[in-house]
């Protein structure tokens, strides 16, 4: 029988309506072989949490262009415990400045992507942090 294909939720929480990048890695990594699922613009927290369960995702990529992260990743990461989900990876980009990067590590964001990194870099590191639940 064949393995699961991982299945990753890319979201863009908050009022933030720059989609571009979200959309791009989104496509990366659907014609890298993942199932990737878009949620589209202006997500609540509780909207992205809601949509990983449902889609039954292996992880979260979050993109954040507004500056809103150290508010909404959290968030996020919390939305998901709530709902008693605490083994979907989540990852996340933006502009996110290096001396933001330990705090949302300690909230639980497994990876985060800055503007110019490679598109293959997020690839390989989700074939090498992501495994499929359950």
């Amino acid at each position: 029988m064949a393995e699961r294909k991982l299945r990753i939720l890319v979201a863009k929480p908050g009022l933030d309506g720059h989609d571009r990048g979200a959309k791009v890695v989104a496509r990366a990594l659907r014609d890298a072989g993942y199932e990737v699922v878009y949620t589209g613009l202006h997500q609540t927290p509780e909207m992205i949490a809601n949509a990983a369960v449902q889609e039954d995702v292996d992880a979260v990529g979050l993109s954040i262009m507004s500056g809103a992260h150290n508010t909404l990743f959290p968030a996020v990461m919390e939305a998901l415990r709530a709902k008693g989900v605490d083994d979907i990876v989540v990852f996340g980009g933006g502009i996110i400045p290096e001396s933001d990067k330990t705090r949302l590590e300690a909230a639980g964001v497994k990876g985060i992507f800055t503007p110019g990194t490679p598109l293959e870099g997020i690839i390989t590191w989700v074939r090498d942090n992501v495994q499929p639940r359950g």
